[in-house]
């Protein structure tokens, strides 16, 4: 929107031909967002307090949480707006990735709050039936693979590639449609089930999209991409205000989010940012470097999976409870501990994912 005014604008002064660079937009993306999550923020949490829309905590859990009972959730869909305010105002609403992107937010998005609402407003414990909940999640997941597979225009677009690896590619045909399925609704419940304690999902969100803002301006960059060696995608060096507003909007949740927190996200946040990283991972090319990247949400939900495989399986439990953070707090590790730890494994793990680019 505002690269349409800078556009018109600079028929009068060319200074305001600045703004055609995706890098500026970016930054103004990150500003943007983060503005308007700390302006919000306040407001959105006492609307939720004065709804009582508060968190529920489970009794079998950590005797530590019994005390976050009644924080208000929901909370993710300030995350959202701040997101969708920032995009619309500085990425080129001509990018058919841009509209995409943002309807795969909105879609889970929506799953989530009614997730939500279900859950803290009309105090059904079930929430959304988990067949419900999958069927919308697929919606969401099968038409974004399938228009990303329609619009396609290079085999380079649905190839998949391996990192540290430029010799070895895979094209994926039909089964890219499938398999782009698998990621979004993959990476939204994975970021899903890390989204337990205060800051401990947000943060590697936020770190994960800072580095595939890298991966999308490279892949949209001619040069720099066909020196890389990695895909060159025309049109995804815009989602690097995309992944910008993110970070942006993710660090201004976080002000709010962070240990001991004043709001939880829900699943209106948790489900929407895990499918976004999941589609832009799927368009810059990058979807095994994503579980690289988001290690800590595949440790998360591996957990899940194998506690819930054993005691199925043998009647024992692996660990003290699941996902595998709250294993770590009923070992005795406090909260910001848990918390800081994972952060710094994101860290590692998001160095390790951009340095694929140059270990080919």
């Amino acid at each position: 929107m505002l690269l349409l005014l800078a556009d018109f604008l600079s028929q009068f002064y060319s200074g305001f031909g600045v703004f055609r660079y995706i890098t500026l937009r970016g930054i103004m993306g990150v500003l943007t967002a983060l503005g308007l999550s700390l302006f919000m923020g306040p407001k959105l949490i006492a609307q939720l307090k004065a709804k009582q829309i508060g968190q529920a905590i489970r009794d079998d859990g950590p005797q530590s949480h019994l005390s976050k009972a009644g924080t208000p959730t929901m909370g993710g869909a300030l995350i959202l707006l701040s997101i969708s305010i920032s995009t619309l105002l500085w990425c080129d609403l001509g990018n058919r990735y841009v509209w995409i992107t943002l309807a795969v937010l909105v879609i889970f998005g929506a799953v989530g709050w009614v997730d939500d609402w279900r859950k803290v407003v009309e105090k059904n414990p079930r929430g959304l039936p988990a067949r419900w909940k999958y069927f919308w999640q697929s919606i969401g997941g099968f038409g974004a693979a399938i228009l990303l597979y329609a619009t396609a225009q290079s085999p380079a677009e649905t190839t998949l590639i391996f990192p540290f690896v430029k010799s070895v590619t895979l094209p994926l045909g039909l089964f890219f449609i499938v398999f782009t399925y698998f990621v979004i609704v993959g990476s939204s419940n994975a970021v899903n089930l890390t989204d337990g304690l205060d800051g401990l999902a947000i943060m590697p969100t936020v770190m994960v999209a800072g580095a595939l803002a890298v991966f999308a301006y490279l892949s949209g960059h001619l040069q720099f991409s066909t020196y890389l060696n990695i895909p060159y995608v025309a049109g995804a060096g815009e989602l690097i205000i995309l992944c910008g507003a993110i970070v942006g909007a993710g660090l201004g949740f976080l002000w709010f989010n962070t240990y001991p927190a004043q709001v939880f996200m829900g699943d209106v946040g948790a489900l929407s940012l895990g499918a976004v990283l999941g589609v832009i991972a799927v368009i810059v090319r990058q979807e095994l470097v994503l579980v690289i990247m988001g290690g800590i949400f595949v440790m998360e939900t591996v957990s899940v999976i194998l506690q819930v495989a054993s005691f199925k399986l043998t009647g024992r439990r692996i660990f003290r409870m699941a996902p595998i953070h709250h294993h770590f707090e009923l070992k005795g590790w406090p909260e910001p501990r848990v918390i800081v730890r994972f952060w710094i494994i994101t860290v590692v793990l998001v160095l390790i994912g951009l340095a694929s680019l140059k270990i080919r």
